[in-house]
């Protein structure tokens, strides 16, 4: 790329790509588009020839669509093989033409074979032109062709069948002897790989170590892969946990938002509210995981205490995690009559630590509700039930007393009814299986 061009050195996106499509169309030069684009204009051309798309519908208007001749129209030569002492057809005609003919010449387009390389803003219809290879540039083919180049150029191995040998000579009789791959990369630095790199060339089975001739490596399981996260990152513009620490929320509630599934047979989950300060349980039960279900549980709340103003003085900042159910906070911030009801920020991926409550609250649910238990009988009446009993359990942080007794200090009891939270006695306290099966 010049020097003289401010661009940024970063790939072609799909909407330079729309714009080169749109200029070639217009009969632009690649130089008035690399102005455009802050690109070089070599950029442009090698980017027309490398993505460019053959046209194969049109064929052309000659009635013989392999012949490839620029003589053919006004050719009249017969015979040309001379296998066939009579024929009466012209050879235009035959198959065989372009191969046996001495005067055969192939034709081409100055488009084509010179800038701009593609038949984009042709005067000439495509069903009349007498080219037989047309091209064409495609902006969301030419993506996908990019694309396609850019995952092929980062796959495989870069080293030939003989390094390859040469390395598994050194290692197999090592891993035999009980070494380990970082025991071997210690010792034989001249390798020139890192000890994950070994990892993935047994694991792809370049060499003929196999992974059961390792200790410990079959012993462990795979890394989950988390494929429920949210997706669009522009949500998390202001949301950040960074953007939570900027702010003092002393003065204000900061609840712990999560949800808890169910084991496979059931499509419904808990999702939880929960209060650090007074160590508060909130549990309503969802029938999808769904960022509509859990809009149906704030507009649910919200109708139970009043108004959105009514939600905003309890619920002021919620802190949840990056789960596709809470991918629209905008829907959850903003109440039934447009008023913005609370603010919503998300921690770090893979960053539980951060709302620390809310994970050890739930174990106490699961004492309850064990891993592996189906929802799908459960009902809200059994969530609220459980919920009740977790709250009137003593905590040693709040100094024996229980979730409920701190909630009643920092909000009357009518809220709490709203909230549908009742006191249990202590010697009626149940946190066991048992509870939902009496």
């Amino acid at each position: 790329m010049s020097n003289l061009i401010p661009g940024n050195n970063k790939h072609l996106t799909l909407e330079d790509r729309k714009y080169i499509e749109n200029s070639l169309d217009k009969c632009m030069s690649f130089r008035e588009i690399s102005k455009y684009l802050c690109k070089d204009p070599s950029t442009i051309s090698k980017e027309v020839l490398l993505n460019r798309s053959v046209n194969t519908y049109h064929r052309g208007s000659f009635i013989n669509p392999h012949n490839f001749c620029v003589h053919r129209f006004h050719c009249k030569k017969m015979n040309a093989c001379g296998k066939i002492e009579i024929c009466d057809i012209h050879c235009k005609s035959c198959l065989k033409c372009n191969s046996v003919c001495p005067r055969f010449e192939r034709e081409y387009c100055p488009r084509i074979t010179k800038a701009p390389f593609v038949c984009n803003g042709c005067e000439t219809p495509l069903h009349r032109c007498p080219i037989q290879t047309k091209y064409n540039y495609d902006a969301i083919a030419a993506h996908r062709y990019y694309s396609e180049r850019l995952v092929g150029a980062r796959t495989g191995v870069d080293l030939t069948p003989k390094e390859l040998r040469n390395l598994d000579q050194v290692v197999r009789p090592l891993i035999a002897q009980g070494q380990s791959p970082y025991t071997i990369i210690t010792n034989h630095p001249e390798l020139g790989i890192s000890v994950k790199t070994l990892y993935n060339y047994i694991d792809q089975n370049l060499l003929l170590v196999r992974n059961v001739h390792l200790k410990r490596k079959v012993k462990f399981k795979k890394r989950k892969i988390h494929k429920t996260q949210i997706t669009d990152r522009a949500i998390f513009e202001g949301r950040t946990y960074a953007d939570f620490q900027s702010y003092d929320w002393s003065e204000y509630d900061v609840w712990q938002m999560d949800t808890v599934m169910s084991a496979r047979g059931s499509l419904k989950c808990i999702l939880t509210l929960y209060l650090p300060s007074c160590e508060l349980l909130i549990a309503h039960l969802m029938n999808r995981c769904t960022p509509g279900s859990v809009k149906l549980i704030f507009n649910a709340i919200q109708n139970a205490l009043g108004d959105a103003y009514d939600f905003a003085s309890v619920f002021n900042v919620i802190l949840t995690d990056r789960g596709h159910e809470f991918g629209k906070p905008d829907e959850l911030e903003q109440g039934t009559d447009e008023f913005q009801r609370t603010s919503i920020y998300y921690c770090d991926p893979m960053r539980s630590c951060q709302k620390a409550g809310i994970e050890n609250v739930h174990t106490m649910l699961r004492m309850i509700l064990p891993k592996g238990t189906v929802f799908e009988n459960l009902t809200q009446w059994d969530i609220r039930k459980c919920v009740d009993h977790i709250n009137s359990t003593p905590r040693k942080h709040l100094n024996g007393r229980t979730p409920y007794d701190m909630a009643l200090d920092h909000f009357d009891e009518d809220t709490l009814k709203r909230l549908q939270l009742r006191y249990i006695a202590p010697d009626e306290v149940t946190l066991t299986p048992k509870l939902l099966t009496r």
